[in-house]
């Protein structure tokens, strides 16, 4: 059986390795999790990122941030799910956290932060928070 939310499959992957302290996370490889992936590494949140061809299929591999044994991603929300869909126009993109957090968004420019999607002056999908 098919997984309904991969990118909340994702999400949660690196929520649970975060919990037990764990230095990577592996996932299945997908465009859109990668991009996402990308977006965390550019924004500090994890420190490298990783397509890993062992096996049968390549998975992404994601080397989490701690700082003083902390994680560096305190919470990480989907925010749009399959069952309801959260759109965003340009002014209404969200600041996380007063801008401390990000958002990430799926735009018609391709999956960017939030902060990209306001220099660009479009809106989207919005699919996570990450503070």
């Amino acid at each position: 059986m098919g997984m309904t939310d991969p990118i909340s499959d994702m999400l949660t992957r690196i929520r649970n390795a975060q919990m037990v302290r764990k230095d990577q996370v592996d996932v299945p490889v997908s465009k859109i999790k990668t991009r996402i992936a990308e977006i965390l590494m550019e924004e500090g949140y994890v420190s490298k990122v990783e397509l890993v061809a062992e096996g049968k299929f390549p998975i992404l591999r994601l080397d989490l941030k701690y700082r003083k044994g902390r994680p560096v991603i305190e919470e990480i929300n989907r925010r749009s799910r399959p069952g309801r869909r959260v759109y965003v126009a340009k002014d209404e993109i969200p600041k996380v956290y007063q801008g401390l957090g990000i958002a990430i968004l799926s735009t018609s420019k391709g999956v960017v932060s939030n902060r990209q999607a306001r220099k660009m002056g479009v809106g989207g999908e919005l699919l996570c928070t990450v503070f």
